[in-house]
């Protein structure tokens, strides 16, 4: 049976699909010797290589909740120093679903199972992540309000969001969303600069391990994932 050559990646645990367009685009995809184009498909009999090295499919998915420091890099290009694989040093592939800035600490999940990174991340698909949020002067509630109706940055208006203020300089913010630096150019657009934060819950996966550390998900929050990504 033919797979499209990105889905086949996903499946395999190499990358997601995205990842899979991105590294064909770079020309380090190879499909039986030949270079892969997008959209090629291909079948289990077939030599898939990227940067020259043969792929496998792994026999295990892994799904990992992981405390990510500041400093830490969201990126799977171990090039990059301080890059979040390294960090981690798992002994199977991994990649992380969706992103942290380096300046931002907290929840991000890790996994080998491409399928379900599109889903996760699918903005229509409204699943909740919740921050908290300090910032460099008090907290107004003009600045609640606006922040909550939604904000223009990135030639876009951000989705309404839940805001609840916790201190004078502190709030916690659900999203729905997932645009680059968020929450740092929504208190940019009102005057407030960010001046610390964490994501202490994806979906229905809560940030409980010390920074730095990681767990696997357990077997209720791996059912409640896949019933709300349909998988």
């Amino acid at each position: 049976m033919e797979t499209r050559i990105n889905k086949y990646l996903s499946e395999s645990g190499y990358c997601s699909r995205r990842e899979a367009d991105r590294l064909i685009e770079q020309k380090r995809i190879k499909i039986n010797g030949e270079l892969a184009l997008i959209g090629s498909k291909v079948t289990d009999q077939d030599k898939i290589t990227v940067d020259d090295k043969p792929i496998k499919k792994q026999n295990e998915f892994v799904y990992l909740a992981f405390n990510k420091p500041i400093g830490i890099t969201s990126t799977t290009d171990q090039a990059i120093k301080g890059n979040i694989v390294d960090y981690i040093n798992y002994h199977k592939r991994i990649f992380h679903i969706g992103r942290l800035d380096k300046e931002s600490e907290g929840l991000i999940l890790m996994t080998n199972d491409g399928d379900i990174v599109n889903e996760i991340l699918r903005t229509e698909n409204n699943h909740e992540k919740e921050y908290v949020v300090v910032v460099n002067k008090k907290i107004t509630q003009d600045f609640l309000t606006n922040m909550s109706k939604g904000v223009p940055i990135l030639d876009t208006v951000t989705k309404p969001c839940v805001i609840k203020q916790t201190g004078e300089k502190t709030f916690k913010i659900i999203l729905t969303e997932g645009l680059n630096r968020q929450i740092r150019r929504m208190c940019d657009y009102f005057g407030y600069q960010v001046v610390s934060l964490k994501r202490v819950r994806i979906m229905h996966i809560h940030l409980d391990v010390p920074t730095g550390k990681y767990r696997e998900l357990t077997k209720k929050e791996l059912d409640q994932l896949f019933k709300l990504i349909r998988k």
